[in-house]
């Protein structure tokens, strides 16, 4: 394992935030030309920092600090009723694990841009984007696929870490959305770290203000990263 003190980092100039239209953001990531090992990686989430593809980040914004990095103790979960409907509603579905995106998964992940996200960064959807935002990492990436019979609905994307999973990233069929897919992606990740005795599902991060990333403490007890030390909210 390389030493975490011998990681060079690097800083991105300040530009729109993501979340917030009257922010700049400033992110800093590790050396892209070095491959972390899957050890590494695992210490490197630990610290806050997420995986889009190659990258390995953390925001490092100058007057801002709404990015929180989350993280449930999947031993400790427990599901609220509308949680527990979730996993009713969606007791039908069987689920295979790749370890590579497939082509049903790509035909999926653009119905999902198409349908769901026409005015965000990732529309229009393209096979480059695709492979460059959910491709494999160095650790274990598993693409968790969903069916329906024998119709693909979602597609949960995650890494296997030491100490648990790394929610990368869910879509589905936008002609489901009333299953709740996302959400479902979400409890089935925290199942499957407790039956593999993994402690954690690190969820990325939680932002209080953004209502499309404040969604992550509905998982309690949650732990969120505040002044590196990680603190638990029941």
């Amino acid at each position: 394992m390389t030493d975490s003190k011998e990681i060079k980092l690097y800083a991105t100039h300040p530009h729109p935030c993501s979340y917030f239209d009257d922010r700049e953001a400033k992110t800093i990531f590790i050396d892209p030309d070095m491959t972390p090992s899957p050890a590494l990686y695992s210490e490197l989430s630990r610290r806050g920092f997420r995986r889009s593809g190659n990258h390995i980040y953390r925001p490092d914004c100058n007057r801002c600090r709404e990015c929180i990095a989350s993280r449930v103790p999947v031993a400790l979960f427990s599901p609220t009723r509308s949680q527990r409907r979730s996993i009713k509603r969606n007791a039908d579905l069987s689920t295979k694990i790749f370890s590579a995106p497939s082509e049903e998964s790509y035909a999926l992940y653009e119905r999902y841009i198409n349908g769901r996200h026409r005015d965000g960064d990732m529309f229009p959807p393209s096979r480059e984007q695709f492979n460059s935002f959910l491709g494999p990492s160095n650790a274990t990436t598993e693409y968790v696929h969903f069916y329906l019979g024998n119709d693909l609905v979602a597609v949960a994307v995650t890494d296997v870490l030491d100490d648990g999973l790394s929610a990368i990233y869910t879509f589905y069929d936008p002609e489901f959305s009333r299953r709740g897919l996302g959400v479902y992606g979400i409890l089935w990740q925290i199942s499957e770290a407790k039956s593999r005795n993994l402690p954690y599902i690190y969820l990325g991060y939680w932002i209080r203000d953004c209502q499309k990333m404040s969604y992550k403490t509905d998982y309690r007890p949650i732990e969120l990263l505040i002044n590196s030390r990680w603190v638990r909210l029941n």
